[in-house]
């Protein structure tokens, strides 16, 4: 009987990738395998074809060979490479296809852990995110043990492999075709048994303390930055880095100033008769105090920028700037020469052209009536 295509019998194209072909296995082994389909005669030979016609195409030397000389390159005495691309039994499939969902990978253990990240939540004033600043911080964690140096073993003595998975860390149970995979029981992973514990961790190789630390924070970070700091999270398991430790910067709200990246925005109050006849007042910078000139007629919610006043970024670039609104204040609790001033100022002003923003406003709902009585 002629063997069918190789190609044919993965549905894949001459041109397929490594990654395609098995793809392609993995999705018809599952859906032939004779476990799965039990009762049905075809199941087995249909599975040994496709497992035959893999175990080529993803060979790079047999793949060449067969684009080459087709089946006649594993015939025995034609200079191939001989029979035996469907001689193994099921359980090996094991690796190919169900490695990634048990864990699997040709009994690779698992290995000693690294050490968990861990995260602090520095907070901050705006003055000390602008300016840079260094803190101590204090962090609860797990610590490589001094005594054992790391090890879990009592000093002077070592750990020893693991009698049950021979230091593989994994065990392998067979189930009619399928070979389950299993993290060793007796050492739990690791590959070697602690037969004398070291008394000061009790055989984890790590402790649990509180480490005190100085962080540099460097100027212009803002809120949501974080800093890394390379092997200061938990200790590892025994033979394995330690983790690391990331400062989270959390910025208080400023009573004065809101930053929004370079720049920082504040209110500046004024009186009526500074905004009307102008003249100059201080505003407050995170340098000190400087001089804002404000022109005769200002309005409120009037923006003035003062340059190189405002934050420069850790991530680089030049100062931002001071953006300065001014809020044009009401007076209140006034006496009464106060309010007969204010009575006499407003029967001084006559038309309503002293009031710009007034007049469009009345023009405008004078419109809007007119075209609604249309």
């Amino acid at each position: 009987m002629s063997k069918r295509d190789y190609y044919e019998v993965l549905g894949v194209g001459r041109d397929a990738s490594d990654r395609d072909i098995k793809k392609a296995y993995k999705r018809l082994a599952m859906k032939y395998h004779p476990d799965r389909n039990s009762g049905d005669e075809n199941t087995e030979e249909q599975f040994k074809e496709l497992k035959e016609a893999y175990e080529v195409l993803s060979d790079s030397q047999k793949k060449a060979a067969y684009d080459q000389y087709g089946h006649a390159a594993f015939e025995q005495g034609q200079g191939g490479f001989g029979g035996g691309a469907g001689a193994g039994d099921f359980g090996d499939i094991f690796g190919d296809v169900f490695g990634d969902i048990f864990g699997g990978g040709g009994g690779r253990r698992r290995g000693p852990q690294r050490g968990a990240d861990l995260r602090y939540n520095m907070e901050l004033t705006l003055e000390e995110a602008v300016k840079g600043i260094k803190k101590e911080i204090k962090i609860p964690s797990w610590v490589s043990c001094e005594p054992c140096d790391g090890s879990g073993a009592k000093k002077g003595t070592k750990p020893q492999t693991c009698g049950t998975c021979h230091g593989t860390g994994q065990v392998q149970m067979r189930q009619g075709f399928f070979a389950v995979q299993q993290t060793c029981p007796t050492c739990k992973g690791q590959g070697q048994i602690i037969k004398d514990p070291c008394g000061e961790c009790h055989g984890q190789g790590r402790k649990q303390t509180t480490k005190t630390l100085s962080v540099s924070i460097p100027a212009g970070v803002d809120n949501g930055d974080r800093i890394r700091l390379a092997g200061e999270g938990e200790a590892g398991e025994p033979g394995a880095p330690a983790g690391d430790l990331y400062v989270q910067m959390h910025v208080a709200e400023h009573p004065i100033f809101v930053r929004d990246g370079s720049n920082l925005y504040c209110d500046v109050p004024i009186s009526f008769t500074q905004a009307a006849l102008g003249g100059e007042i201080e505003v407050p910078t995170l340098d000190g105090r400087v001089n804002l000139k404000i022109p005769a007629e200002t309005q409120t919610g009037r923006m003035f920028r003062m340059r190189g006043k405002g934050v420069k970024s850790v991530r680089g670039g030049g100062l931002g700037d001071l953006m300065c609104k001014v809020v044009i204040e009401t007076p209140i609790k006034l006496n009464e020469k106060q309010r007969q001033l204010l009575e006499e100022f407003e029967e001084s002003m006559g038309e309503s052209s002293h009031r710009p923003k007034a007049t469009g406003f009345l023009d405008g709902v004078k419109k809007f009536f007119d075209d609604l009585a249309k």
